[in-house]
């Protein structure tokens, strides 16, 4: 399989855009996530906690188009994972905090893990490689 080459331009676009959402998802996670562990008024971080929840779900599909090997790469599991804890928060609503903390900590792992822990396939059962990544 070939690897398609983009344009210089098209590279940065992607990554600029990307890297933006990011950031878009990381305010929307501080926004809502300090609503939520100390325990402020719904009203007040529920905007965040839709921006969180918008930009990821963006972010999510952007990887799901890129590669679709991506949802059976540990990266996808565990962000897979982290929206079923997030889904607690209806049924389980008084450890929203536990449940929060929980979910930080898998993206952390997602995130900053080394590449043969995020591309390990559950599938496969050993690091695979996707499509070149547009990191940001």
């Amino acid at each position: 399989m070939a690897r398609q080459q983009i344009s210089e331009k098209r590279f940065w676009m992607q990554r600029l855009t990307k890297t933006s959402f990011r950031a878009l998802h990381i305010l929307g996670i501080a926004g809502a996530g300090g609503g939520i562990l100390l325990s402020v008024e719904k009203s007040l971080w529920l905007n965040y906690w839709y921006l969180a929840m918008i930009t990821g779900s963006i972010l999510m599909l952007w990887e799901i188009i890129r590669d679709w090997r991506w949802l059976i790469q540990l990266k996808g599991v565990l962000t897979l994972g982290k929206l079923g804890l997030l889904c607690l928060f209806v049924p389980l609503a008084n450890y929203k905090p536990e449940l929060f903390i929980l979910v930080l900590f898998l993206s952390v792992i997602v995130s900053h893990g080394p590449s043969g822990l995020r591309h390990y396939s559950i599938v496969h059962r050993k690091q695979i490689d996707t499509k070149k990544e547009i990191k940001g």
